[in-house]
């Protein structure tokens, strides 16, 4: 399996954490498969031209979180989906998450109503992607 995306430096967002943002949209578009492997920390480290220790923590979090596995000596594979979050902790993430998106909606002047539709469609569009690949965490079966 190839991860196709680049990182960038210059961003507010901690590198480790554009990788996790970005294996995350693959998973939730069916780029990811349960049991596909990603790739070695070293050869991701290089392809984005980052320190292997960023990649490392990435993998750690994407772990920690339930979306993979780590396999003793053969690396960090995707793991069938498991809720390891308390509902508060969930709902926790959701605000911040929802926060961010105000805050950057209410910067770029756009008023509550274009959100909430700009929300809808883009939900619509995750879960059609959802359905398409026959897997409610959006990955091909």
């Amino acid at each position: 399996m190839s991860l196709i995306f680049s990182v960038s430096p210059a961003s507010d967002i901690p590198i480790y954490r554009q990788i996790t943002q970005r294996v995350r949209r693959a998973l939730v578009l069916g780029h990811l498969k349960v049991g596909e492997q990603l790739p070695a920390v070293r050869t991701l480290a290089e392809e984005l031209v980052v320190n292997p220790n960023t990649v490392a923590r990435a993998y750690q979090e994407l772990i920690r979180d339930g979306l993979a596995e780590s396999r003793s000596g053969i690396g960090v594979f995707i793991s069938e989906r498991r809720q390891v979050f308390s509902k508060e902790e969930r709902i926790r993430r959701l605000d911040q998450s929802v926060e961010q998106l105000a805050h950057e909606a209410i910067l770029l002047d756009f008023p509550l109503s274009e959100v909430q539709v700009a929300l809808e469609q883009q939900w619509k569009e995750s879960h059609r992607k959802t359905t398409e690949t026959g897997n409610p965490d959006g990955r091909k079966k």
